[in-house]
């Protein structure tokens, strides 16, 4: 075996460490694969303004049969800055089953940080807690929705094998339209928009000036309701921006969706559709096949992934969290959607995992994790 640091600023050597996935996957009917141009996208050190206050390093094993593993190791200065602390990232780890290649990887991702003056080594995120992110460690049997993770079920043992611990574990909740809406919840829901006034509109999508606006709206919102969550780094107006202009590709305007009070915004939540039930049948994870799969098999879409929800701190415990909840699930089964999934949520999140759990009938069906560990 030997260990290659990439030159991240070299195309062909992102386009190899990007290909390299497929060696770990063959034969895996759960496994989506990426698209190769998204992946080169978010690994571009020069126009992904995310590199704009990190750093990136690629390393990857091999040997004459091919890849054997892979790693990420990852310096966000925003993040320290945010946490006053000194904790560098790996990601978008891949290794066959040995805790050589594994510990190997891990090692070389540890000794650059080191160097950096980090002190701990925390992940998996790809790159950020704003992207993919944590390791699958309960709910192996499905595939992963949108911009949701999925490994083999081995990797775990690998990780702590290494010596890392948990750090966080992130729950995804499974949703179902038959079950999820009550007469409780919906005499609740009643309460909630008469004493509160609410107001839940969607996100304009073709007026030019006023997506904008909300896009500008759903940024501020996101930084301030997020804010005191565990790990939560801002994002700057540049990755804002750059997040938007994909997730227009994908999204449905109508579970975009913002809450107003007095005309005020003051919530905001964004469900997608999972485009993973047609990025599936795309085994080679070229663009153009994609495309033509994600044209062709739109009915297929019978989930929408709940990927965010805020609300201003002083509206929060009102109920209004629930009408953003039910007004996706409405507009979701009227295209005809049958399952929702909430991820992901923190283990520490009391009032949601409750909410989840009691009012809306979820069962927590798949758990990923987030590992630390000291190296300095």
């Amino acid at each position: 075996m030997k260990l290659i640091r990439l030159d991240e600023r070299s195309r062909r050597d992102r386009l190899r460490f990007v290909k390299s996935q497929w060696r770990f996957y063959q034969g895996d009917p759960h496994w989506v694969p990426p698209l190769i141009f998204d992946r080169m996208k978010l690994l571009d050190v020069r126009r992904n303004p995310f590199y704009e206050h990190s750093k990136l390093a690629l390393f990857l094993a091999e040997d004459r049969s091919g890849p054997l593993g892979r790693i990420a190791a990852i310096i966000n200065d925003n993040h320290n800055h945010t946490h006053n602390d000194r904790v560098g990232f790996f990601g978008f780890y891949e290794s066959i089953h040995s805790q050589e290649v594994t510990s190997a990887l891990l090692d070389a991702a540890a000794e650059w940080l080191q160097l950096h003056g980090m002190t701990h080594i925390r992940g998996p995120v790809n790159p950020s807690m704003n992207d993919e992110c944590g390791l699958l460690i309960e709910g192996f049997d499905r595939p992963p929705v949108v911009l949701m993770t999925y490994n083999p079920p081995y990797y775990p043992a690998l990780l702590e094998g290494w010596g890392l611990q948990k750090a966080m574990d992130l729950y995804a909740y499974l949703l179902d339209q038959e079950s999820y809406r009550s007469e409780k919840l919906d005499r609740l829901l009643g309460i909630v928009r008469q004493r509160t006034g609410v107001q839940i509109r969607a996100m304009d999508f073709r007026d030019r000036a006023q997506f904008r606006r909300d896009v500008e709206i759903l940024r501020d919102l996101y930084n301030t309701t997020w804010e005191k969550n565990w790990g939560f780094v801002k994002m700057t107006d540049a990755e804002f921006d750059y997040l938007a202009a994909d997730l227009k590709q994908i999204a449905d305007p109508n579970l975009v969706l913002i809450a107003e009070v007095s005309d005020r915004p003051v919530g905001f939540a964004l469900a997608l559709p999972d485009i993973n039930q047609c990025l599936i049948h795309n085994r080679s994870g070229r663009l153009l096949p994609g495309l033509w799969h994600l044209m062709t098999k739109q009915k297929q879409i019978t989930m929408v992934r709940i990927i965010v929800l805020g609300l201003l701190p002083e509206f929060r415990r009102t109920g209004i969290d629930a009408v953003l909840y039910a007004e996706i699930g409405e507009r979701a089964k009227a295209r005809g959607v049958l399952w929702g999934e909430a991820s992901w949520i923190l283990e520490t999140n009391d009032p949601m995992n409750h909410a989840l759990t009691n009012t809306m009938h979820g069962v927590r069906y798949k758990t990923y994790r987030i590992y630390q560990r000291t190296i300095a």
